[in-house]
């Protein structure tokens, strides 16, 4: 469930970003302003809906902008193509990413639609919640992907964040298809009970659907959504019950990332790039 009321553009909060980072003529680095904001739900709009035959009301189908009461409060990671030039339409890939501060100011965290996310949020430490990726259709590569996980980790290392976590979609809502892709997720890596959010009871779906035996496991594994790939290969975890979305007509698992790889990567590489005691 994606879509919400219609809210204003927001302006992004002020020391929220990393700087930029570039690979070649890609950049990744937060949203400054309110039409690049703009420019990320614009994308957004055309990949869930005009691409992926996402259900629009009235409202958004007439300002063509995907967002909603969440956006305000949100920092906005965007990819950026500079051969397309410096304004917003050089926006060609988005992550949208809520501390626990931001979802305070509007009543909650987003997943809490689909799931009880209550051992998150008891938590001691910063967390993160992570949704609203795409990227366009001409910018699809593994290197617009990697970006992505950069900034992602430049901002987890920037807020310390402890644990990020957020709704991933697989596509279609037709469960015996997604039957081998559900069963290895919850046979492989189900969250710990301490930190293991569970979909709500009225949208509870499943996910046990066949033995574990029974599944080919590199052919699922070929069948995962990269971005659920790259979770696991962080050493996330799948909380319990998936969501059936028939608005995206996607199935929606929760995802949750331990962020303690990230940083212990990323501050070693800028240990090795600045010298030592850049961090103290």
């Amino acid at each position: 469930m994606r879509a919400g009321p219609l809210a204003a553009v927001p302006v992004p909060p002020a020391g929220a970003g990393f700087g930029e980072l570039r690979a070649g003529n890609l950049g990744v680095r937060i949203a400054e302003t309110a039409e690049e904001v703009d420019a990320a739900q614009a994308l957004r709009f055309r990949v869930f809906y005009e691409e992926m035959g996402a259900h629009p009301d009235a409202e958004t189908r007439a300002s063509a902008r995907d967002r909603d009461a969440f956006d305000p409060v949100a920092d906005h990671l965007l990819v950026i193509d500079h051969d397309l030039g410096e304004g917003p339409e050089s926006v060609v890939g988005t992550y949208r990413l809520i501390r626990r501060e931001a979802a305070r100011a509007v009543g909650g965290f987003y997943s809490a639609a689909e799931y009880d996310i209550a051992p998150l949020v008891a938590l001691p430490g910063p967390i993160l919640e992570l949704g609203r990726s795409c990227v366009g259709a001409n910018h699809r590569t593994r290197g617009t992907l990697q970006l992505l996980w950069r900034g992602i980790a430049a901002y987890v290392f920037r807020h310390r964040i402890d644990v990020m976590f957020g709704c991933a979609s697989l596509p279609g809502t037709d469960l015996d298809a997604l039957a081998p892709v559900l069963s290895y997720l919850h046979a492989h890596h189900l969250a710990p009970p301490a930190l293991r959010p569970r979909a709500l009871p009225e949208r509870y779906v499943p996910m046990d659907r066949l033995p574990p035996a029974a599944l080919d496991i590199r052919a699922v594994q070929n069948e995962l959504p990269p971005l659920i790939k790259g979770y696991l290969r962080l050493g996330g975890f799948i909380g319990d019950g998936a969501v059936l979305d028939p608005q995206f007509n996607t199935t929606d698992v929760c995802i949750v990332v331990k962020t303690e790889l990230i940083t212990d990567k990323y501050s070693k590489h800028y240990e090795r790039k600045l010298g030592p005691g850049v961090f103290d």
